[in-house]
């Protein structure tokens, strides 16, 4: 039995497109992956995008008579609708941020607006990149975790398929905790908006890729700057590691 069993009562965010309904009045069942053939229903055709005027094909039920009588896509609608309550947060807030206090800052870009791209569950977080004029961040946000505790400013290495990565921790009224790591600081080199998200969808690409493991380890980053730091006096400089950004995004905005 799934979460959304029960009556439908007009409420599509209730339900999924895969939601197999059945009238509580007669009892008839409507299934998407059939359609309904008496009315000319395409096969495919979700409950919620049934024309204005259909009815149950046996007893002219209006859809608000219909319950939910399973739902194969339940999990992943639910989670689809955490996700963008989650994100509509971070975009309401920082675009107040960049009415606020950035729209007259020099460096930043007006060509671009604050919008987030590509965001999933990942190990019970939610991770995707933000843009903004100024800035392109991954974002880590808490799906079941309380992040109400995180201290800004603490830095934390996430593993990922490519590698690890240092995020810094940060809280907002509007978002609460949250995690982030750089990308692009100024956006200068974004000429329009569609750029800089063809550019974070190649990064959250290139983040499950394991190819770019060994460029993109920060563990062997972290490690040479502890080590740099207790040494006295270093006796000369060791060319640097391809950083995180000039792997995965400096790299993919030449390409954008």
């Amino acid at each position: 039995m799934s979460g959304f069993e029960g009556s439908y009562g007009g409420h599509a965010a209730r339900i999924s497109p895969q939601a197999v309904m059945e009238c509580k009045i007669c009892w008839s069942v409507y299934d998407p992956a059939l359609g309904d053939a008496t009315r000319q229903i395409d096969p495919g055709t979700a409950f919620t995008e049934l024309p204005g005027d259909w009815s149950c094909p046996t007893c002219s039920a209006d859809p608000h008579q219909f319950m939910v009588l399973r739902d194969p896509g339940a999990e992943r609608h639910l989670e689809a609708l955490r996700i963008r309550a989650a994100t509509e947060r971070l975009v309401t807030d920082f675009t107040e941020v960049w009415h606020g206090k950035m729209r007259d800052v020099p460096l930043v870009n007006k060509a671009l607006r604050v919008e987030a791209v590509g965001f999933r569950l990942h190990e019970d977080m939610m991770l995707g990149v933000l843009i903004s004029p100024w800035f392109m961040n991954l974002i880590l946000l808490p799906d079941a975790q309380d992040w109400s505790g995180l201290v800004a400013g603490q830095k934390e290495v996430v593993d990922f398929p490519s590698g690890a990565y240092e995020f810094i921790h940060n809280s907002r009224e509007m978002t609460g905790g949250y995690k982030a790591c750089s990308l692009f600081s100024p956006m200068a080199q974004f000429t329009r908006q569609q750029d800089a998200v063809d550019v974070a969808q190649a990064v959250m690409a290139a983040l499950f890729d394991p190819a770019h493991l060994a460029e993109t380890d920060r563990k062997a980053d972290i490690r040479a700057a502890r080590e740099a730091a207790l040494a006295p006096e270093p006796e000369a400089v060791e060319p640097a590691i391809p950083s995180r950004r000039a792997v995965i995004t400096a790299g993919l905005s030449g390409q954008a």
